[in-house]
């Protein structure tokens, strides 16, 4: 069986890929060399860790920049607990 990962892109869940060969397929021909060799020279205890940040898609990492930066000007409007399932709010 296998796992399967998700995450909130504006509010909607979507499916990740959870496999070192879905998420290479999943990337832009130019990161996938870089990416190899990330997973490659990952240790074993962060393997599953290293997958997961290659697996977020780029809509993913503007929102967590976005997000950061709202935070680091003290702007915390709109966020949840953490227990809920999606935590930032959507960025205009």
């Amino acid at each position: 069986m296998t796992e399967t990962w998700t995450t909130c892109i504006d509010g909607e869940q979507v499916e990740l890929p959870t496999t070192i060969e879905s998420v290479r397929a999943a990337l832009p021909e130019a990161e996938r060399a870089e990416f190899t060799a990330r997973i490659e020279g990952a240790p074993g205890p962060q393997l599953a860790q290293v997958l997961a940040t290659w697996a977020l898609p780029a809509a993913v990492w503007e929102q967590i920049d976005a997000d950061v930066a709202r935070l680091e000007t003290g702007d915390h409007s709109g966020f949840h607990r953490q227990d809920e399932r999606c935590v930032s709010p959507e960025v205009a």
